[in-house]
């Protein structure tokens, strides 16, 4: 009977549970961006900034997030340059779909304690 009250242990090597809400803060700070320009770069990187020390699967994913959304703004200024040709607006359209699911997706997986990988990403903060 206690085992429907009581959820299941987490497995020994999974994250604590403060650090897996700071991950899940890394990614979905990046939504931030659809207030504040650049927002999708600062969420993500305060976030690492303030814990990384601490945490490291906090470390691990806020540099993840950080490195998709630096990505996602290079996308974006592409695709700005080619409106020029009219292509660059469905790339507008592609790309921000693909930012808005893939950081839904990177949010639940960091929730959950898992190392989230974001493809098509540059590795630029190492």
């Amino acid at each position: 009977m206690s085992d429907i009250i009581d959820p299941p242990p987490a497995p020994s090597d999974a994250p604590p549970a403060d650090a897996r809400q700071w991950g899940l803060f890394a990614h979905l700070s990046a939504l931030v961006g659809l207030v504040i320009p650049f927002g999708s770069i600062l969420g993500p990187l305060i976030v690492w900034q303030i814990k990384k020390a601490e945490m490291p699967f906090v470390d691990d994913q806020g540099k993840e997030a950080l490195n998709f959304n630096i990505t996602v703004a290079l996308a974006f200024i592409v695709s700005a340059i080619l409106t020029v040709i009219v292509i660059g607006l469905l790339l507008m359209l592609v790309v921000g779909i693909a930012w808005l699911v893939f950081t839904i997706i990177a949010g639940i997986k960091a929730g959950n304690g898992e190392y989230y990988r974001y493809p098509f990403t540059l590795r630029l903060v190492k």
